[in-house]
């Protein structure tokens, strides 16, 4: 089933009328709260800071005039999800979409922190893990709806100082695959949306040099934009034209294609 009917529009009736956007103040998150809000579907928006979640959530209701209930909270802290349940308890929804999954830390793994390698693990998989499976349960029950796991171009090769984080991205891509076949005959539709570069202010944060010669950056409106449309075309869709590159870095030489990833993610980074 694709996830536009004629019109262009999202099919509310399997897609909504409620929403739950785990990362949903800014970048892509609030990208995509604004889009289903625009098509009415009512909005639970979780992320850590509360100003720019407010920001995002008032600006969005008063543009669309939908109910947006927001909770803030650091998903790291396993209350959260139980706070994310009670919030979303009475809502009828029809879409999960975590996209909270970033890089809290970076260091070479055998010098690093292993508590701040485990907050990486606890965001990017145990979080997903315990939300996914209590939306993922309801919309099995519901008969129909989406839940979308947002990616990173990381999860397809192992990375220097960042090795943990690549590694939780590509646990993230074969699990959605997995729970894409779990659930397809339940009606449900599970979407794993890898993004590339993409022009976020947490990217921004970082300090990425992404105005070099031949760096592909992605606009955070069109990433939101495509990954809605893709919504039943599970289980992995590349996004922000960045399939080329995930097929050349799946290819048999791991050597060459981690020194090369080495090679471009020195150049781009802050110096």
């Amino acid at each position: 089933m694709n996830a536009h009917i004629d019109d262009g529009t999202i099919d509310r009736a399997t897609y909504g009328p409620w929403a739950v956007i785990a990362g949903g103040s800014e970048g892509v998150g609030a990208e995509l709260a604004d889009r289903l809000g625009a098509q009415g579907i009512d909005l639970i928006l979780v992320a850590r800071k509360p100003g720019p979640l407010q920001a995002t959530a008032d600006r969005i209701a008063r543009a669309h005039g939908v109910q947006v209930r927001t909770l803030s909270g650091d998903l790291l802290d396993p209350d959260v999800v139980r706070r994310v349940r009670d919030l979303a308890a009475e809502a009828d929804v029809g879409t999960f979409i975590y996209n909270a999954g970033a890089n809290t830390y970076g260091a070479e793994f055998v010098e690093g922190d292993l508590p701040s390698f485990q907050q990486v693990i606890d965001l990017n998989i145990t979080r997903q893990l315990e939300l996914t499976q209590h939306f993922g349960a309801r919309l099995k029950k519901r008969g129909k709806g989406a839940l979308v796991l947002v990616g990173s171009m990381s999860g397809y090769v192992g990375h220097v100082d960042i090795s943990v984080y690549a590694a939780a991205k590509a646990f993230e891509r074969i699990f959605a695959e997995g729970l894409w076949a779990e659930l397809r005959p339940h009606g449900v539709h599970v979407l794993h949306a890898v993004l590339g570069l993409t022009r976020t202010p947490a990217m921004e944060r970082i300090g990425l040099r992404m105005d070099l010669p031949g760096v592909h950056v992605a606009d955070p409106g069109d990433i939101a934009e495509e990954m809605l449309a893709r919504l039943g075309d599970g289980p992995v869709q590349v996004l922000g034209g960045n399939a080329e590159q995930a097929l050349n870095h799946c290819g048999p030489d791991r050597a060459r294609l981690v020194t090369e990833v080495a090679v471009g993610i020195r150049r781009m980074s802050p110096r």
